[in-house]
């Protein structure tokens, strides 16, 4: 795929060192020249070493991604969940406020907390993260979202393949195959899922989960709840015992620009890799340590595979929609090509036979 003829005019062109600088300054925050650049692709994130304190890491939002409320409602997500003692790193209280506005972009600043990847192979490690998804979620169930939306067919999937076909961003060569392929993906998590996720349903119909004679058992819901929604090893930070107090051991939690809508599995899936065998051992572990706080609805079972199809329908749209940021074509050379289409063509096929597979069970 070319660069967009407007990479050079991409709003983040604009935010140089200095603006980063000179937007800490305005909330009172003086770095002392240190500035790295973490890893962020959605939206530009700082690590700023500070002349009198501690560094901090001075997110910069995506222009036009959330509106003003939504950000705030993410914010107010994660300072409940800090209120509970739950390791999420939230932005802090700067001059009354946690959002601020600087050379045109909406900004938070936060603590800077180190941390490595989490040890999913280790089934003592899986169950400390399971234990607080399960605290996460108590509070997530406690009130809607009145703002962000929520993971849906229509968003995820529909409307996202649409925009693909609709932009021409399927080679020729292999569109008609990911054409046909993702549609039947579609159909089948509309069909056999029920997956009727239209924003701002408290519920799910979810006909097909659990193995039951009971006749009313097609009437079955499954509650949403306030999610992470992007609970994948690069959003824990693991600290390992031995850390200083301050840090405080286990896992912390990080990047919640992703909050929205959905059921519980949803932060617990992405957290599962390997064969089938190895899915298994890792989710038991997962749903051990979460029912100590909290009941897990095993019906959710079923909706891991078509979950991790709409993933994989929205990622493709997601790319091509951000392809005018410069960072894009860097960091995803492969993305647009006919070989990256054919894989997608086999991953979609790999995924409408795990959707007609038995569930995953802990």
């Amino acid at each position: 795929m070319a660069e967009h003829p407007d990479a050079a005019h991409h709003p983040y062109q604009l935010l140089t060192p200095d603006v980063v600088m000179d937007a800490l300054a305005s909330v009172g925050l003086y770095g002392d020249g240190r500035l790295l650049a973490l890893s962020s692709y959605e939206n530009r994130v700082y690590q700023v070493h500070l002349e009198d304190g501690p560094a901090v890491v001075a997110k910069f939002y995506r222009p036009g991604r959330w509106t003003t409320a939504q950000i705030l409602e993410e914010h107010a997500f994660s300072h409940e969940l800090m209120a509970e003692e739950i390791p999420v790193i939230g932005p802090l209280q700067l001059q009354g406020a946690t959002l601020h506005q600087f050379g045109g972009f909406s900004f938070s600043v936060s603590p800077s907390r180190g941390g490595r990847g989490p040890e999913l192979d280790d089934a003592e490690v899986l169950e400390w993260i399971g234990r607080f998804l399960a605290r996460i979620h108590t509070v997530g169930a406690a009130q809607p979202f009145a703002s962000r939306p929520a993971l849906d067919l229509p968003t995820f999937g529909i409307e996202a393949r649409e925009w693909l076909l609709a932009h021409d961003k399927v080679p020729l060569d292999v569109q008609s195959a990911w054409q046909t392929w993702s549609q039947k993906a579609i159909d089948l998590i509309a069909t056999s899922s029920d997956f009727i996720w239209a924003g701002g349903q408290k519920y799910i119909k979810s006909s097909n989960v659990g193995q039951t004679a009971d006749p009313t058992a097609g009437q079955a819901r499954v509650k949403l709840i306030r999610l992470h929604g992007d609970c994948h090893p690069g959003n824990i930070l693991w600290t390992p015992l031995e850390s200083p107090p301050t840090a405080g051991p286990g896992p912390h939690f990080v990047d919640l620009d992703d909050a929205r809508t959905g059921p519980a599995v949803q932060d617990l899936w992405m957290l599962l890799s390997g064969d089938r065998q190895q899915q298994t051992r890792q989710l038991g572990a997962l749903v051990d340590g979460y029912e100590q706080f909290r009941n897990f609805d095993r019906r959710e079972l079923a909706l891991i595979e078509p979950l991790r199809t709409l993933r994989l329908i929205h990622y493709s749209a997601w790319l091509a929609r951000r392809w005018d940021d410069p960072t894009f074509p860097i960091h995803f050379p492969w993305f647009g090509s006919s070989d990256y289409w054919h894989g997608q063509v086999q991953m979609l096929q790999d995924q409408v036979e795990a959707m007609q597979d038995e569930p995953l069970c802990a």
